[in-house]
């Protein structure tokens, strides 16, 4: 399924008139580590709760994570919201999947609450009849973060900070290395992961992590750096304003969420419409229309996009528009990369 499929759920066809009614619903949201205030996934998720306070009738009950917990208090939480009733469950991230997909807190939670609609941010690993999964093309929108890098370096260095050495953030990077050698082939792109599964992928809540890592990347000749590690990226800007250089942000605009004087480091941000998956899930079950499987959010549906805010990159947009209009009719292909 598509976003534009997910999206297109509950509205009128040309020429009716009468619009779907929407059923009181209870929605439980279990967050991924760093919770509401990491300024980047989660609060990319709890937007999508605010649009659903907004427009639906909801019941919101929110739970949070807590650093080194292990797959039981996960389960726990999943099943403590599905315990208590509530219709539709979202668990954002993929720790939620745990380290075995097959018998991990979703899916035994799912298995459990069988009555329960579950959906799961960024896990296709997992799936069963009462669970949509809710995946993004990181890849694209980080071929178009490595586009801008490029672009915009003068060094002919540039960064990439993940939270955790995982598959998922290894699309993030992926992506964006192509982006860079599209543009320039032959930058230089410097890569340090600040966590591993092995230590609970800490790295995704250490701003001073994050911060030693970009400033030592600066300091061997790095004039750009990426991050995708959620609440350590804030490390990141705050290296970028040390040195007087250039960052880019993920998952949510992060111009208009970190403090105001960090805001002239940052020339873009990948936005993954998290909020977008989030609401339209809700929707769906509000409506009676949940419909269990993969739901890809990619560039051609605006699952994920680039932010234009501070006027950073309006010298390139054309060329970003270009290469954007090339990845989603397949004329550039990133290896290993998603369709959306």
């Amino acid at each position: 399924m598509t976003l534009a499929a997910a999206a297109g759920c509950g509205q009128a066809s040309a020429g009716q008139s009468t619009q779907t009614a929407h059923k009181a619903v209870t929605v439980g949201l279990a967050y991924d580590i760093g919770g509401r205030g990491d300024k980047s996934f989660n609060d990319a998720a709890a937007a999508g709760l605010e649009r659903a306070k907004t427009g639906l009738d909801v019941q919101i009950k929110e739970l949070e994570a807590l650093q080194d917990e292990n797959d039981e208090a996960r389960y726990e939480r999943l099943k403590l919201l599905c315990g208590a009733g509530y219709q539709a469950v979202v668990a954002v991230g993929f720790v939620y999947a745990g380290e075995d997909p097959t018998k991990g807190p979703l899916a035994r939670a799912a298995r459990d609450c069988p009555n329960t609609k579950f959906a799961a941010v960024d896990v296709d690993t997992v799936h069963a009849p009462n669970l949509t999964n809710l995946v993004f093309a990181d890849d694209q929108g980080s071929f178009l973060m490595g586009a801008v890098a490029a672009l915009k370096s003068r060094t002919g260095r540039v960064g990439f900070v993940g939270g955790c050495d995982l598959p998922l953030i290894k699309r993030f990077e992926v992506g964006y290395e192509a982006g860079v050698k599209a543009v320039r082939a032959d930058t230089a792109v410097d890569v340090k992961y600040l966590s591993t599964p092995a230590r609970a992928c800490s790295g995704f809540i250490n701003p001073k992590a994050g911060q030693a890592a970009a400033a030592r990347m600066y300091a061997g000749g790095a004039d750009v750096v990426y991050h995708a590690a959620g609440g350590s990226g804030l490390g990141v800007f705050r290296a970028a304003k040390a040195s007087g250089k250039w960052a880019l942000g993920v998952d949510s605009d992060q111009y208009q969420l970190v403090p105001p004087e960090l805001r002239d480091v940052i020339l873009t941000s990948m936005i993954k419409r998290v909020d977008t998956a989030v609401f339209e899930f809700i929707k769906s079950v509000s409506e009676g229309k949940f419909t269990a499987g993969t739901v890809t959010f990619g560039l051609q549906t605006k699952g994920v996009e680039y932010a234009t805010s501070g006027g950073k990159v309006d010298d390139i947009k054309s060329q970003l528009d270009g290469l954007k209009q090339q990845l989603t009719e397949g004329k550039i292909v990133i290896p290993g990369g998603a369709a959306g």
